[in-house]
């Protein structure tokens, strides 16, 4: 017969560098590369080690390879099937449409770039011509 016996540890105390990882944790990357800019600044080790640490520990990449899987699992997700052929055959049309709305807005924002890009240049032209007007009219003085 075996007995299982616990052995039931006392939660450490953490130390100071626990408790600033665990802090700084919280608050995320932003917080991290302030620290480090911080070290860099202060003692320029300091902020060489932090930089350090952050590659070795992957901190400074975790966050945006979450997002990169989580776009590919939607992507998944949006070209499976369901099984059901009238909520696939509505799904289909809304993502068709989506994507066309999104076309005729990039189209849209490139006129509106290229109007403001041709508003900006016009502008730019008549300045010009008004000061080579005023510079002509000034030197027959």
């Amino acid at each position: 017969m075996q007995t299982l016996t616990s052995t039931a540890h006392a939660p450490s105390p953490m130390g100071w560098f626990s408790k600033a990882e665990h802090w700084l944790d919280a608050r995320g990357k932003g917080a991290w590369i302030a620290v480090m800019v911080l070290g860099f600044v202060f003692f320029w080790p300091v902020g060489l080690a932090l930089l350090a640490y952050m590659i070795w520990s992957k901190r400074m990449f975790n966050s945006s390879c979450k997002r990169r899987s989580a776009w590919k699992s939607t992507q998944y997700s949006m070209s499976s099937t369901t099984g059901n052929s009238a909520f696939d055959a509505y799904k289909a049309d809304t993502l068709k449409r989506l994507e066309q709305e999104q076309h005729d807005f990039e189209a849209f924002l490139e006129r509106l770039r290229e109007a403001k890009d041709k508003a900006e240049f016009d502008q730019f032209i008549d300045e010009r011509a008004r000061k080579s007007e005023d510079n002509g009219t000034e030197s027959t003085l």
